[in-house]
């Protein structure tokens, strides 16, 4: 099929089929039954999706896919945008997991557990770092034990965003400790709900609870779930984290509407004081506006440069490293930009004198702080590109 033919296509598809509780700004599925879902249509827009293997657009169609060429799947989010459709599913297993599962996983792997990642059946969790085993990740001392066809995990995780929803959890434990560090490693995938895992969400200085403790007390993940070679996982833990770092689940976002509440200048409009042609009067806070926009714009178009290079549709090497510190940077600018041009209405905690959206704002930027430290500190980041990006020495 031409490109403009499936444009045509496409566009008359979303049109009929995308309901009206799933465009424009608004939450987005997560895949996790234990959360109730706040409106029915995303339950009815999420099934349509993955019918037409677009929740997972470029996996080929045996794993829950629809096989798309990468012009295909930029086309895909450019009518997304154009109608104001909301992604259909927006969690770890489409982002994280699942293309590490299609570049290192078993057939069977493949075929059992990529198109549940898919349909959104359930939403996933990360068990990486540990106390002490944080930046210096290969330190990590959870361990697992083969008995029988099923590995026994004992150990302690931290900072396992929304572990208290998940359904499913991918992890890096220690099967081997006699091993280097780096080496002794394994990548398994493993279900939540059974008797020897433990969730404890942290409280956090924006009020809410993202992060966990999770604990393991003999929890079973079984041996074929262990996706790559026994003791080799630390290479596929890595080539995760590249996926991860990448920001195209940023692009697909972008296709809808933002994660954000408003955009910058929507904001701006609604706060800050205009000429009579409707300009910022302040220049300093005009040309503030302007660079956040700028910059968030390049930082997409760069995203899109990717997904078009990238044509055999894996996931850049070190380079995602790049990608990682300028989206954490504009996420934070963004958040402290945001209650500068509201004034004192954007340090409301609570209160009927707030909008809902002041008040997120707030919370939003202090949570914000925490972009450059997870996924990778920045500094990490840093050395990663020093190392492997621009080939200095150590």
């Amino acid at each position: 099929m031409d490109l403009a033919t499936f444009r045509a296509e496409t566009r008359a598809w979303l049109e009929e089929n995308c309901p009206q509780g799933a465009r424009g700004v608004g939450p987005v599925h997560s895949g996790s039954r234990l959360i109730p879902v706040p409106h029915p249509d995303l339950d009815i827009w999420l099934e349509r999706m993955a019918e037409k293997g677009w929740t997972t657009p470029t996996w080929p169609a045996e794993y829950g896919g629809a096989g798309l060429s990468t012009d295909q799947y930029l086309i895909l989010l450019e009518e997304m945008r154009a109608v104001g459709a909301r992604a259909p599913l927006s969690n770890r297993g489409t982002t994280m997991v699942g293309p590490t599962i299609l570049e290192y996983g078993t057939e069977e792997q493949k075929r059992r557990l990529l198109p549940m990642i898919a349909r959104g059946e359930g939403a996933w969790c990360q068990g990486y770092s540990e106390p002490g085993a944080g930046s210096d990740l290969a330190s990590l001392r959870t361990t697992g034990v083969l008995d029988g066809d099923q590995y026994v995990i004992n150990g302690h995780k931290i900072w396992t965003s929304d572990g208290d929803w998940c359904e499913w959890m991918f992890l890096i434990i220690r099967t081997n400790p006699d091993a280097s560090k780096h080496e002794g490693i394994s990548f398994f995938v493993m279900k939540m709900d059974q008797p020897g895992v433990t969730v404890k969400p942290i409280r956090m200085i924006s009020g809410a609870s993202p992060f966990c403790e999770t604990f393991f007390d003999d929890a079973i993940a079984d041996k074929r779930d262990m996706i790559g070679k026994p003791n080799e996982g630390w290479t596929v833990g890595k080539r995760l984290l590249q996926h991860e770092r990448s920001g195209m689940e940023m692009l697909a976002a972008g296709a809808t509407s933002s994660r954000r509440a408003a955009g910058i200048v929507d904001i701006a409009r609604a706060y800050v004081p205009t000429t009579d042609a409707e300009r910022i009067a302040e220049p300093a806070t005009r040309d503030a506006v302007i660079n956040q926009e700028m910059q968030t714009l390049a930082l997409r178009l760069t995203q899109r440069r990717i997904a078009q290079e990238s044509s055999d549709g894996r996931t850049p090497g070190p380079a995602t490293s790049i990608m990682k510190i300028v989206s954490t940077e504009i996420e934070k600018d963004h958040a402290e930009l945001t209650i500068q041009l509201m004034g004192t209405q954007g340090q409301g905690w609570e209160g009927a004198q707030f909008s809902e959206q002041e008040v997120a704002a707030h919370r939003r930027f202090l949570s914000s702080r925490a972009a450059s430290i997870y996924s990778g500190s920045n500094e990490i980041q840093a050395n990663i590109i020093a190392k492997r990006v621009l080939g200095l020495p150590d």
